[in-house]
């Protein structure tokens, strides 16, 4: 993205683009930010995301458990492993 005067801004030189195709720039952006974690059994977990690994095992901090989007629990810490989880998304 260019400004009027033809130069790049310094925001957009240094933002990694997201693209379809680099799921692990996706997570490395949303690091640190609110997060639902969608799992095959249909419970939803929100929280901090604070790291991923390659086999999408994920660490939320704050976390909340909803089963049906009903609130059932609150939690500090948990690890979720990675084959249960069905998405991540960005809240």
């Amino acid at each position: 993205m260019s400004s009027p005067s033809g130069s790049a801004s310094p925001r957009a030189e240094s933002a990694e683009p997201v693209s379809s195709n680099n799921p692990s720039a996706f997570l490395s952006q949303i690091t640190g930010a609110k997060v639902s974690i969608k799992l095959n059994s249909g419970v939803e977990y929100r929280g901090d995301l604070q790291c991923v690994d390659g086999y999408m095992n994920i660490a939320l901090e704050k976390s909340e458990e909803y089963v049906d989007g009903e609130l059932k629990n609150s939690y500090g810490d948990v690890f979720i492993r990675g084959n249960n989880v069905l998405y991540i998304s960005a809240v």
